[in-house]
């Protein structure tokens, strides 16, 4: 079965769809606002993603244990196609099938987590405001000071779906979200922090309680990515609600 460029939306949301919380971020960039970025190729009922919207791009291929064979056949085939350098998120087992044509720097392991208990979002006191495009430098400045090596898109202030804690006349703490898509009742929360000054007093459990809850009254799903190795990270979320659901690799790749 050869591999195709597939340009249907709907198409490709009802095989992303199958499991909305494994491609939560692949579901969210079939909206408008990403669309425009994004190359898809399939191979069946498999289907990974190149985003351009980002220097280097970045491909995502993620599979179930039981079809990683099928989505690695259309890595294989696919590979002489994409740029000659790139970063990857790859289910495990699936960096195999560049290894033939790229050289792979492993970036650690990373967990897929989504918000399986809401019930929790009231344990924490959710806390914070809506920020936009008037709190951009005070975005910029709490993240060149606590998380400086986050990707920050500042287009996403404007979807509303930023939430701050002010603390001592400053931004102490922010939540928001890499996608965020009525249409496909997906989002994903990142750029996630908090003030050096200010950590320790659960500013970030209640800022991401209260985008939490403002996301769960336009969308089904709510995802995240985090570092395996930042277990205070993973606690936060444990705490307001998450669970792991998958694991997944991040790799930069260089042609051969």
């Amino acid at each position: 079965m050869p591999v195709r460029a597939e340009h249907d939306r709907a198409v490709l949301a009802d095989l992303l769809g199958r499991d909305p919380v494994l491609h939560a971020y692949q579901l969210g960039d079939l909206d408008d606002f990403f669309w425009p970025y994004t190359s898809w190729f399939r191979r069946g009922d498999q289907v990974a993603l190149l985003y351009h919207g980002v220097d280097p791009p970045t491909l995502l291929a993620f599979a179930a244990p039981a079809d990683s064979v099928a989505l690695a056949a259309l890595l294989t085939e696919v590979a002489p196609v994409l740029p000659a350098r790139l970063y990857a998120h790859l289910s495990p087992g699936l960096a195999d099938a560049l290894a033939g044509s790229f050289r792979l720097e492993f970036g650690g392991v990373h967990h897929r987590m989504a918000l399986t208990d809401p019930a929790r979002l009231e344990v924490v006191r959710p806390a914070g405001v809506v920020l936009g495009a008037v709190d951009l430098p005070q975005v910029r400045r709490l993240y060149a000071l606590a998380y400086p090596e986050n990707w920050f898109d500042e287009r996403m202030l404007d979807t509303g779906q930023y939430l701050g804690v002010r603390a001592g006349g400053e931004l102490a703490a922010v939540a928001g979200v890499h996608v965020w898509s009525p249409v496909y009742r997906v989002a994903a929360l990142g750029n996630v922090t908090t003030h050096p000054r200010w950590r320790g007093r659960g500013l970030g459990a209640a800022v991401v309680a209260a985008l939490c809850a403002r996301l769960r009254e336009t969308v089904a799903h709510v995802a995240l990515n985090v570092k395996a190795d930042n277990t205070a990270a993973v606690r936060l979320y444990e705490r307001v609600g998450f669970t792991r659901v998958a694991d997944y690799g991040e790799y930069t790749l260089t042609a051969r």
